[in-house]
């Protein structure tokens, strides 16, 4: 399969949409675009699996590579396995989900979904690529819309909420950066005259020092930390997601914090001798991202603050399982960060659509919306049960997982950390089903609500993508886990 399409399909419809006219037959093209991309992740799925069940196990199947820097050897190489594989899938269910909420925009509608679209190209060529300056290249593609769409289309403080995200995550692009460099001027490719290389191949191929290890490893695992809210690197998260548009916060936190944590297990696969070295030191800020995010949630009073200091405590476990280096955490690391991507895109588009129809997002506002809002509500209600680990959702599965990696690690520490993150369980219950009680049910608290409708056809439709996928990977997680170990 030549992955390049997965780029050249939304840069293909974001031009078409860029010189069409009118909003509505931008909506039309967009959304024709991300359904693309769907199928188009759904036909990688399939042949991956089916040539890993043919035998065939080479690392990274359907390569392509071309030249692109010859003077500094950097390559347009891509490829994937099957944690890329899970993490385009994502990509795909996410963004279809948010063209079909954003279908209001007015204003500025073409810019709007053209920025979206320029968003979905770059976390898929992040997620397909097998050289680090390439991966960097799209790692910074997605910075500057970002930007724009907190900007332009956010609200409340939404210029001071963009210049902190940009600033935050071009900080942490820059320690990328420097590490990047660190591996690249390591890095000896001896069948090739001794030139350095950034391909990651030829970088796990050179078996670096323990001493380069070290000294690069924090750039990086720190800098692509920021964009998975790493402790004490969170605070662009809660102003960032608050203030987005309902889209913007749907990529924010379903696939921009999966490029930190994308990144942070490459680097951890790619230098394991360092990661096992700093592994106390993830696990204890793990913990206190998955403890003091939990805890920060239960004193906020509006529902995107809810939600973004929860993603800061689900996102901790990703760093937590990565920390643990046992295989099975790693394996719950990827699938914490498919069930978060899912899970806190539903929870926002439903946050989107109450929002649109009451004005206010303060939980002390609302109240009852179940009688008149049954669909919205039960959207709501979903995302929260997932997100408190009810069996039968992604969030058990994932977390269940990162658990027993970890308790695989031996050490009284170890093993504390991991009591301590499956206690945390009991304060996301507390706060998400406080909310749920407050927002959805009882009698209404406004009598002007009582004139608000339901959800629209595309709003129906962009929360039965999100749920279909939380339900499949609940109740079959196999498929899913058997991709991720090949």
């Amino acid at each position: 399969m030549n992955l390049s399409l997965f780029i050249v399909v939304p840069i293909l419809t974001a031009i078409i949409a860029l010189l069409s006219p009118g909003v509505a037959t931008v909506r039309r093209i967009s959304l024709s675009g991300v359904t693309v991309q769907l199928l188009l992740s759904i036909v990688l799925t399939v042949l991956y699996m089916r040539r890993r069940a043919a035998g065939d196990l080479t690392p990274m199947l359907f390569q392509d590579r071309h030249s692109w820097f010859s003077v500094l050897h950097i390559d347009y190489h891509i490829g994937v396995d099957g944690i890329s594989v899970a993490m385009i899938l994502l990509t795909a269910f996410v963004m279809l989900a948010a063209v079909l909420v954003s279908w209001r925009i007015v204003s500025m509608g073409k810019e709007f979904f053209v920025l979206l679209l320029v968003l979905s190209a770059g976390a898929y060529g992040f997620f397909i690529s097998l050289d680090l300056f390439t991966l960097f290249f799209f790692l910074e593609v997605s910075v500057i819309p970002k930007f724009l769409l907190i900007g332009v289309w956010g609200s409340g403080r939404k210029e001071y909420s963009a210049m902190k995200l940009a600033l935050m995550l071009m900080g942490g692009s820059a320690l990328v950066f420097v590490g990047l460099l660190g591996l690249y001027y390591h890095t000896a490719v001896f069948g090739h005259g001794g030139w350095q290389s950034f391909d990651l191949a030829d970088v796990a191929s050179t078996h670096l020092p323990l001493a380069v290890q070290r000294t690069f490893f924090p750039f990086l695992f720190i800098g692509f930390g920021i964009f998975t809210a790493l402790f004490p690197f969170h605070t662009w998260v809660p102003d960032g997601h608050s203030s987005a548009p309902t889209a913007g916060s749907m990529f924010l936190a379903g696939i921009s914090m999966k490029l930190g944590g994308y990144g942070c297990i490459r680097m951890a696969l790619l230098m394991p001798e360092a990661a096992r070295a700093y592994s106390p030191y993830i696990v204890t800020l793990a913990v206190i991202a998955i403890v003091y995010g939990a805890l920060a949630t239960m004193m906020q009073k509006d529902l995107k603050y809810i939600n973004a200091y929860s993603s800061i405590s689900h996102c901790g476990f990703i760093l937590l399982g990565i920390g643990m280096l046992t295989s099975t955490a790693i394996r719950g690391a990827v699938l914490q960060m498919i069930s978060h991507g899912l899970m806190t895109a539903l929870f926002f588009a439903a946050i989107g659509m109450i929002y649109d129809r009451t004005h206010t997002r303060a939980v002390e506002k609302l109240g009852g919306l179940l009688k008149v809002m049954p669909f919205i509500s039960t959207v709501f209600v979903v995302a929260g049960l997932c997100s408190l680990g009810l069996p039968g959702l992604s969030g058990f599965v994932a977390e269940a997982t990162v658990f027993m990696g970890s308790w695989e690690r031996p050490g009284g520490a170890y093993h504390l950390a991991t009591i301590l993150a499956c206690a945390s369980i009991v304060i996301t219950a507390v706060y998400i089903l406080r909310a749920t009680g407050q927002v959805v049910m009882g009698p209404l608290k406004d009598p002007q609500h009582n004139v608000l409708t339901d959800a629209t056809w595309n709003e129906r439709l962009a929360g039965i993508v999100l749920i279909s996928g939380i339900i499949a990977m609940g109740v079959a997680p196999f498929w899913l886990n058997e991709l991720i170990a090949k």
